[in-house]
């Protein structure tokens, strides 16, 4: 009731003639969103784009059993499952929506009654420091987390800024009160991914330290500082290696209990206090890539007093700085929540990944200082470039550009060298395929979003597309495309790497290089040596440039592909869309086979052991929850019955979003699900990043204004909005009636008004 009353607010105050004051945007956020199955993102406190990103971890599931790959540990990417019953602590550092994980760092836990340093498991709890807890009892919102500890009676609240994650614990019964740090504690957690943790008591109320893994990322080392608000009464840890062969002369110390400095592998650490029943605890634990200093000054800095009323407030206003870049009317409050839980997704990264003087840990293992930039990390770019990056060229370009230039940071300290790959926390991952740095850079640097060295972004980006020992480069470099028997998932990778050389080809084209133009050019047509006209889909070639046999284009397993078939993937030429139809037989030819696209039978024999890809994702055999199938149904704008894509991008949006806990359709892979929606919703979408044009589609919203950084305004107008009325009648772009359903992004940047008139039935003219 409360919050529908507040949406007749907010919708009276759209009406208002002025839009540009700060509205309360966060209310319409549900950090809930996701939490479950394919979602994989996490509901606790963080800022935007924040280094911390502090939330609870409801299990201990291990990487590995017996030796083998568990793929239960799949559900717990972020750490979290609606569906448990128990909370095990609340670390520090996140991935929100991605598909694989790392992370889970510094997991505190508040505990009362007799100590236990082990977690338990879900189906005993009384047999760790695990407390049972209830949604009943459970909130989330941005900046903010709350949640009952059943087990201790302990009323749990979380906060954040941009490096400092910040707890209140009020304790129902003082007595034998507890403060659990666990060391070994992480995500996608094995036996020997703790290669070293170390803390220090500094005096009664600071305790700093490090955790060095071996994970996804091969060497991650991660500096804290923590402090209480109140003196710790005793202090102990308990190490989980003791068969180490060579302990030197450490032997002769107690140093279990009261002992200033511990180090060890697979080290769990307590701090007790004396409090009466009722009283709270709050602490503070910053975190730094390069020292406990440089951790210590980030706390001293963000959180220089103990009010965590006010840095909740503060972590508020910051979201809903963010949240008013895009201020947005819809007919139903659900499409409110899901928009803004969007926004707030695009916006939890990448993620800062420096100390507040700008030092952070290079590539090169040495320490760098970000001069003039704000560093990031965490660049899940297979999913984020297609979407989000283009996004942040519209309403987060500052950031877009720092962005760019710690991808460059990355490439000048890489020995190969070449840009970004997967990367976070100064290690380079090398999950999924393609070089798509490249995409993120020529889009910026087409759309005029430049404050970075072009020239050596060019570059970076020619030798990143030159390096022939990278996953088949070599071979398509001499062949013109990848063969499936050299390297797996080989049209996959021919055709995104066709698109990045045309985005390089792009980027070369506006800086006036026209030899790498027309080199880069002709590689971009790559993608036309993986068709066969005869099936009419894009399928493997092996090296002798024989088609590998037993294709069957419904099969996402060994038909030389990753994460999608040959249905899906054959359409992917974000590039050079006409010439693709042409090849697919035209428009009489190629627009029944994009519709059947969304009305087939995809049996589920042909995804069983796909993990990023689940039913909830898919719509006949259109895969939307995974991301190579994201700009399909824009295709239609490119064929001569553009008006095709209107209804089933409002199906889309209406049933792969929604409010709830099971709310998203596949993983959010780092906000580029979100992103996806927030340009589909407003009407318009990045069908290929590199270029100026945005394909248009059926918005949602009845009314918006981007309110860009450079100033100006940017508005969508939508007459005739309703459930029914899907199908777009006309466009007008600044009053001036649009003949074909694209504008481009200066259209936006310039701001203005897009008007689009609704209609029950279709346009077919």
């Amino acid at each position: 009731m409360i919050r529908r009353i507040l949406y007749s607010f907010f919708l009276a105050l759209l009406g208002m003639p002025v839009l540009s004051q700060t509205m309360d945007l966060s209310q319409f956020v549900d950090p809930m969103i996701g939490t479950a199955k394919m979602g994989h993102t996490y509901p606790g406190a963080t800022v935007p784009f924040g280094s911390v990103q502090l939330s609870p971890d409801t299990d201990t599931i291990p990487y590995e059993v017996n030796g083998r790959y568990n793929p239960e540990v799949y559900r717990y990417c972020a750490g979290y499952q609606y569906d448990d019953e128990t909370i095990v602590g609340f670390s520090h550092t996140h991935f929100s929506g991605t598909g694989h994980s790392d992370l889970g760092d510094f997991l505190i836990m508040p505990t009362s009654g007799p100590l236990q340093l082990n977690p338990g498991t879900a189906e005993n709890p009384d047999s760790g420091y695990r407390s049972r807890f209830s949604h009943d009892h459970e909130n989330a919102f941005p900046a903010y987390y709350q949640v009952g500890l059943e087990d201790y009676g302990i009323n749990a609240e979380l906060t954040a800024t941009t490096r400092v994650g910040v707890h209140r614990y009020t304790f129902d019964r003082g007595k034998d009160a507890h403060i659990i740090l666990d060391l070994m504690s992480g995500i996608y957690n094995y036996d020997n991914k703790n290669l070293w943790t170390f803390l220090r008591v500094e005096n009664d109320t600071l305790v700093t330290g490090y955790r060095e893994t071996s994970g996804w990322a091969r060497t991650r080392k991660v500096y804290f500082a923590l402090s209480f608000n109140k003196p710790i009464a005793n202090y102990g840890h308990q190490k989980y290696d003791e068969k180490q062969a060579y302990k030197g002369f450490w032997r002769r110390f107690n140093e279990r209990e009261n002992f200033p400095e511990a180090a060890g592998r697979k080290i769990k650490a307590y701090f007790d206090f004396d409090l009466e029943d009722g009283e709270e605890i709050i602490l503070k634990l910053a975190i730094s890539p390069v020292s406990t200093a440089g951790a210590l000054n980030n706390m001293k800095t963000e959180t220089p007093n103990w009010d965590f009323d006010a840095i909740h407030q503060a972590g508020v206003e910051q979201w809903n700085k963010e949240l008013n870049k895009v201020q947005v009317n819809t007919l139903e409050e659900e499409d409110m929540v899901n928009f803004y839980t969007a926004m707030y997704h695009a916006f939890l990264g990448p993620t800062v990944y420096m100390d507040v003087d700008g030092s952070y840990m290079g590539l090169d293992r040495n320490v760098h200082k970000a001069e003039g930039f704000t560093n990031y990390t965490s660049f899940s770019l297979w999913d984020t470039y297609r979407t989000l990056h283009p996004l942040f060229n519209v309403v987060q370009p500052s950031r877009n550009r720092d962005m760019i230039k710690s991808m460059l940071a990355h490439f000048d300290q890489s020995v190969h060298p070449m840009l970004p790959i997967w990367s976070h926390y100064a290690n380079e991952n090398w999950c999924m395929i393609g070089y798509h740095s490249v995409s993120v850079i020529s889009d910026a640097v087409v759309k005029g979003n430049v404050d970075f060295d072009t020239e050596r972004a060019l570059d970076a980006a020619i030798q990143t597309a030159k390096t022939s020992y990278f996953d088949g480069i070599g071979e398509y470099m001499t062949k013109g495309y990848v063969p499936e028997d050299v390297s797996g998932a080989s049209v996959s990778k021919t055709l995104e790497y066709a698109y990045d050389d045309w985005a390089i080809a792009q980027m070369a084209n506006k800086l006036g290089a026209e030899d790498i133009a027309e080199e880069f050019g002709k590689r971009a047509k790559n993608y036309k040596n993986v068709f066969d006209p005869q099936s009419g889909f894009m399928r493997p070639k092996l090296k002798d440039g024989s088609w590998k046999t037993g294709f069957d284009p419904l099969d996402t397993h060994g038909q030389g592909f990753i994460e999608g078939n040959a249905w899906n993937y054959s359409l992917y030429v974000p590039h050079d869309p006409a010439e693709m139809i042409r090849m697919m037989g035209g428009n009489k030819q190629f627009v029944p086979h994009l519709d059947s696209l969304f009305s087939m039978d995809l049996p589920d024999k042909y995804f069983a052991n796909t993990e990023d890809i689940s039913r909830e994702g898919i719509i006949g055999n259109y895969v939307h929850g995974n991301e190579p199938s994201h700009h399909a149904v824009y295709l239609y704008n490119w064929t001569d019955q553009a008006w095709k894509s209107q209804d089933k991008l409002r199906m889309i949006m209406k049933t792969m979003y929604r409010n709830g806990e099971d709310g998203l359709g596949g993983n959010d892979d780092f906000g580029q699900m979100s992103a996806w929606y927030i340009f589909s919703a407003l009407g318009f979408y990045p069908v290929a990043p590199g270029s100026v044009d945005y394909a248009l589609g059926s918005p949602l919203v009845t009314k918006a204004k981007i309110n860009l950084e450079n100033g100006n305004q940017f508005e969508v107008e939508v007459k005739g909005q309703s459930s029914k009325n899907v199908y777009v009648s006309k466009v007008l772009l600044n009053g001036k009636e649009l003949t074909e359903p694209f504008i481009q992004h200066d259209d936006i940047m310039d701001g203005g008004k897009l008007t689009f008139y609704m209609s029950a039935r279709p346009n077919k003219n």
